[in-house]
């Protein structure tokens, strides 16, 4: 409501001018670390990201259970290990880690079956010991299954490693 011309207002009450602000100017993509091709760069030690990747921690820790583990292999270092490979493997395909995405990564490693190759368990203890602690142990861990490999299901992934040898993913 307006003000009556004959009431007198201090200084302080009367309406101030408003700032106006200047045009916006054109937006260009010229960051150093700006990202302009639709495909995410990749290599070693660079990652995956995707939703929702913490997730895969308690996807994993639900398989505490069926875990065959060998003497000397911790159960803390498959469970982060395994979460590990499994957001990898639900960001390859663009979506939050599930129930298979765990059960492929312990596949690929023969964690969850009862007689595994000697030299698989000799090579799963060296990529799994301190997973749990270890940020270049975890980096080398998923960087060691190729992409293609991630993307098979379960059995699959498991027939894939025992046609490679004593388990090289």
């Amino acid at each position: 409501m307006t003000q009556p011309s004959f009431v007198p207002i201090s200084e302080a009450d009367q309406v101030r001018p408003s700032l106006r602000l200047e045009d916006a100017r054109p937006w260009v993509q010229d960051r150093p670390a700006e990202l302009r091709f639709p495909v995410r760069p990749g290599g070693r030690h660079r990652g995956t990201p995707g939703p929702d990747q913490g997730y895969a921690l308690r996807l994993a820790a639900g398989f505490r259970d069926r875990l065959r583990l060998a003497p000397g292999e911790r159960e803390e270092d498959v469970v982060v290990g395994a979460a590990l490979l499994a957001a990898r493997r639900a960001a390859l395909f663009g979506r939050a880690p599930t129930v298979h995405d765990v059960e492929t990564a312990l596949a690929l490693f023969g964690f969850l079956e009862e007689a595994v190759p000697q030299g698989l368990v000799e090579e799963r203890r060296l990529a799994f010991s301190s997973a749990a602690r270890d940020y270049h142990v975890q980096r080398a861990l998923v960087d060691r299954v190729p992409e293609a490999v991630l993307r098979l299901p379960a059995p699959q992934a498991a027939a894939w490693r025992a046609g490679t040898g004593a388990g090289r993913p």
